[in-house]
């Protein structure tokens, strides 16, 4: 299973040509596809901020999308995963560390161009 973060959704919505084609190969292999809630959040706020076009656009891109619940166990590894950075040296925003820990606990392949998600241990990331 992928899960789509956030940059790689706005990328789509704006028609970036990698993202694009990421998506159109997803959607040919019958991949199965997720967002964390967090990242469900994060693109309603930009998209009802903009209204019209843009989240009538954001809609239908959403609307094919497996949401993974942000619960217990995804909130628990991202605390332990915050921990782990700090003591690195490193900091993460917490809304990444939610989308992290979320596709980390359902075992799923994190889709991003965001390279701050490389500094996460054992998360599977897909770049485009």
């Amino acid at each position: 299973m992928k899960c789509l973060e956030t940059s790689f959704l706005i990328d789509v919505l704006r028609k970036d040509p990698g993202a694009v084609a990421k998506a159109n190969q997803f959607e040919a292999s019958g991949e199965r596809l997720s967002i964390a809630a967090p990242t469900l959040a994060e693109i309603l706020q930009g998209a009802y901020s903009r209204g019209g076009t843009d989240l009538r656009e954001a809609m239908e891109v959403l609307a094919g999308l497996e949401v993974l619940d942000l619960d217990e166990p995804a909130a628990t590894e991202a605390g332990r995963l915050g921990a782990e950075l700090l003591r690195r040296g490193l900091s993460v925003p917490t809304v990444d560390l939610l989308i992290a820990a979320t596709a980390r606990v359902n075992q799923a392949t994190l889709v991003t161009r965001d390279r701050a998600f490389s500094r996460i241990p054992d998360l599977a990331v897909e770049t485009y």
